[in-house]
């Protein structure tokens, strides 16, 4: 039943912890018309508690009062979506926890936390429901022993602001079940999100690869081989508008694994051999000659494909990053010289 049949159903999601990574879950569910319990597990003083509940739905409308500025929804719909997120105390999270089928524990990144996090959810939740982490730390195959259930347990980290980049990264461990896998992919969608499925590896697929880029960017600043804003020019335009039209992987085919191969020798030789090494599986592709597109495989395979096509559709993304980012001349009717 929904809240226009005249009654108030309890809410299908909740996120456990009212700091920023709850009320980011919120926003999300509340943006695609869901009622959503932000629920404190802490026990606190009435004028504590009081001051919490104000100060995350204060922040909930304020998240949501800047996208009605930048024209992402209308003025009249920031209350509707926020009254769509309660936040709940302790006292009630038996009642809220017991209702959701699809549960996000968002307290500190302490494993004490976790661990006390979840020996209440084991207690409080259905059996039937899912249980999930927003970690950005802990592996998935860790915490998994804390679950009762652990086949309806993995790990989803939201990337900030969580209601707003559409990737989510689900972690699995060995005993995940895959319907729990399809079921919370699926809900992932429903509510506009991209699912990107990893095992249980430190730092998932965003983080581990943005850590190198901004690690060698701080280098870059450190070493005085360009400032930071021109290193900051270089990545929105160049290497960040690149990757938004091609994935990494999908960008070693299209130029080749050869180049990368080479260039990873030579900044490995004048740079620091740790650090720019090819890993192994890219000195194989090219010993085995498979370096991508100009080959008919490397990390995919062309096979049977029109690559006409495929690079004209590579064309069209990377013209659709430059005309979004204002960076699209036209070509000159003119002959200047």
């Amino acid at each position: 039943m929904t809240a226009t049949d005249g009654a108030v159903a309890a809410p299908r999601f909740a996120a456990v912890g009212a700091g920023r990574m709850g009320r980011g879950i919120a926003i999300a569910f509340a943006w695609a018309g869901h009622r959503i319990a932000v629920i404190d597990l802490r026990p606190r003083e009435a004028a504590a508690w009081q001051r919490l509940h104000d100060e995350a739905l204060g922040e909930i409308r304020a998240s949501l009062g800047a996208l009605a500025q930048l024209g992402a929804l209308r003025a009249e719909q920031v209350e509707r979506i926020a009254a769509r997120v309660s936040i709940v105390p302790a006292s009630d999270a038996a009642g809220a926890l017991g209702h959701a089928e699809l549960v996000f524990e968002g307290v500190p990144e302490r494993l004490d936390a976790k661990r006390e996090a979840f020996a209440q959810l084991n207690r409080l939740c259905r059996h039937d429901a899912i249980l999930t982490s927003t970690t950005s730390s802990i592996p998935v195959t860790q915490l998994a022993a804390l679950v009762e259930r652990p086949e309806r347990f993995l790990n989803i980290h939201w990337l900030n602001p969580a209601y707003v980049i559409p990737v989510v990264e689900l972690s699995t461990h060995p005993g995940t079940a895959a319907e729990v896998l399809a079921r919370a992919k699926a809900l992932m969608e429903s509510i506009g999100k991209l699912p990107v499925v990893c095992g249980a590896t430190p730092g998932y697929i965003v983080p581990r690869l943005q850590a190198l880029v901004m690690n060698e960017a701080a280098r870059m600043v450190e070493e005085g081989a360009a400032t930071a804003e021109e290193i900051d020019k270089a990545t929105r335009y160049g290497l960040g508008l690149r990757f938004a039209a091609l994935g990494v992987v999908e960008f070693i085919d299209f130029g080749g694994a050869d180049i990368l191969h080479h260039a990873s020798r030579e900044m490995s030789a004048s740079i620091d051999p740790a650090r720019y090494a090819a890993p192994a599986i890219v000195d194989r592709l090219v010993a085995d000659g498979k370096l991508g597109l100009k080959s008919g495989s490397g990390f995919y395979d062309y096979a049977g494909r029109d690559l006409g096509a495929y690079r004209r559709d590579v064309l069209a993304r990377t013209l659709g990053m430059l005309n979004h980012a204002g960076l699209w001349r036209a070509a000159s009717d003119e002959t200047l010289s």
